[in-house]
């Protein structure tokens, strides 16, 4: 059986590496229940600057800012531990909050590990595995006192607390260096054994966007998660869109959007299937940011896809217009796994027209679950200068 996340993310207006704090968002697990979220955003956060940092990889001169980030132990699903990472400890989640770079800023991340050490010893495979908990990114560049692993001793133990240095390096046409911008992930790699999976399965994650200047900037964005029935949680899809036709409201199961909107989805592999990411009446180009766009020509070299398979591990995002030349109505996302969508696997995403109106003939049929999402008028909304 398979399950998934959901996660909408809510921000305030992005103003790379200074600015005011930005906070906002809103989680759902499609499947189960709603979270908290808070973007993480390049604009600065609810963090403040202090001179304690790791090793810092090659480019990163000093960090940029400095996150602190909690890792808790959250309620049980049922029977199942939940850990959760958060930027408060009243507010950790799972997934974790969405983190946010621009290509050549450098971010140190303190992590404090607030996990009862009877909790971790119980989810490890050894005795004698060590107890602590970590934070391991794809993607960006970090040194090995970053890397979140046993073997490199970068590990955080029960009451304390480690500073990580990432450093997101941009495209140098000299070397060839490609640069860090894309869709990526971070999660522990230390609960219960060398490869931290029982971290990762109790909720230890959380998405990561590198972005360049000149990278479209999204109105709404979307985390998805896919992942096992083991990895994530225990329970069935069911036919529980909550979306109203006359006002959509914030709730478990309500994913919207306007019109003419441009929407972003940050999808990860958790776990152990393949799954494949597919919106109905949609579609966008597969390249790194999902669109053509700076300068890159309309190319028959540029596939346009409406379905992309992602393997354990994986992440990428795409950008789709809400709504273009199919007008408004109500579209299923869904893993194209059949057996993963009749599973559970599936939402909807509501768009609305340009008056923020809920179009007619709502579909609550598939198992569909949707995302939760605030109303037409402020739902997943970034803001841009």
């Amino acid at each position: 059986m398979s399950a998934w996340r959901l996660v909408e993310e809510e921000s305030e207006p992005r103003q790379p590496r200074t600015g005011r704090p930005r906070t906002g968002g809103r989680r759902m697990l499609v499947v189960a229940a709603v979270v908290l979220l808070t973007l993480v955003g390049a604009g600065g956060l609810a963090a403040a600057r202090t001179g304690m940092f790791a090793e810092r990889p090659d480019g990163c001169v000093k960090p940029d800012r400095t996150i602190q980030l909690y890792a808790v132990e959250l309620p049980k699903d049922g029977t199942q531990v939940r850990l959760g990472y958060g930027l408060t400890p009243q507010t950790a989640s799972y997934p974790g909050p969405l983190m946010e770079m621009m290509e050549g800023e450098c971010l140190a991340i303190t992590l404090h590990n607030q996990v009862p050490e009877a909790t971790l010893a119980a989810l490890r495979t050894s005795p004698t595995h060590p107890l602590g908990v970590s934070l391991h990114v794809h993607g960006v560049k970090y040194t090995q006192d970053s890397d979140g692993t046993v073997q490199s001793g970068s590990y955080v133990p029960s009451g304390g607390s480690r500073t990580y240095t990432w450093y997101a390096q941009p495209r140098n046409n000299r070397t060839g260096a490609q640069g860090t911008a894309g869709y990526w992930w971070y999660h522990d790699h230390v609960v219960g054994g060398p490869h931290g999976t029982q971290g990762l399965s109790a909720g230890l994650f959380g998405g990561l966007v590198v972005r360049r200047p000149g990278d479209p900037k999204p109105d709404r964005t979307y985390t998805v998660a896919f992942g096992d029935r083991q990895s994530i949680n225990l329970r069935r899809g069911e036919a529980t869109d909550t979306c109203t036709e006359v006002n959509p409201q914030p709730g478990p199961t309500c994913l919207v959007a306007r019109k003419g909107e441009r929407v972003e989805f940050v999808v990860v592999g958790i776990g152990n299937d393949m799954h494949t990411f597919h919106l109905h009446g949609h579609s966008w180009a597969d390249t790194r940011t999902g669109v053509v766009s700076n300068g890159q020509p309309f190319a028959d070299s540029v596939p346009i896809i409406d379905n992309k398979t992602l393997g354990p591990g994986d992440s990428f995002g795409a950008q789709v217009v809400a709504g273009d030349s199919v007008g408004p109505g109500h579209w299923m996302l869904h893993c194209h796994m059949q057996f993963h969508s009749d599973a559970g696997m599936s939402t909807m995403l509501h768009v609305l027209d340009e008056n923020g109106n809920m179009p007619p003939g709502m579909d609550h049929e598939h198992g569909a679950a949707g995302a939760t999402s605030a109303t037409a008028a402020d739902g997943g909304e970034h803001q841009h200068d």
